[in-house]
């Protein structure tokens, strides 16, 4: 039984994944995936971080203040990710 939940599981991930990867060149999936960490996850994790800090401010941590700068740095990274990925391509080119 847990066997065919497997294989029905793979069969319609490869049947899902499988005419987009045909559809796809190398080049436009790095940077559909270059657009969604840069444009989406690293930001989000920016106001995660900062969040954290707050909170570990308002609980009193004794490493709070650790924690904003941790998030200070991680924020410009995530914001400035799209710049720093350009930069470096200007750079490289």
């Amino acid at each position: 039984m847990i066997k065919n939940k497997y294989f029905i599981f793979s069969l319609m991930f490869i049947s899902i994944i499988l005419p987009e990867l045909a559809s796809a060149s190398v080049e436009s999936s790095l940077m559909g995936v270059q657009m969604k960490l840069t444009r989406v996850i690293l930001p989000t994790l920016s106001v995660i971080g900062i969040a954290w800090a707050a909170f570990s401010l308002m609980t009193g941590n004794e490493r709070a203040k650790a924690h904003i700068w941790y998030a200070i740095i991680g924020s410009a990274i995530g914001f400035g990710a799209q710049a720093i990925v350009d930069f470096i391509s200007q750079a490289v080119r």
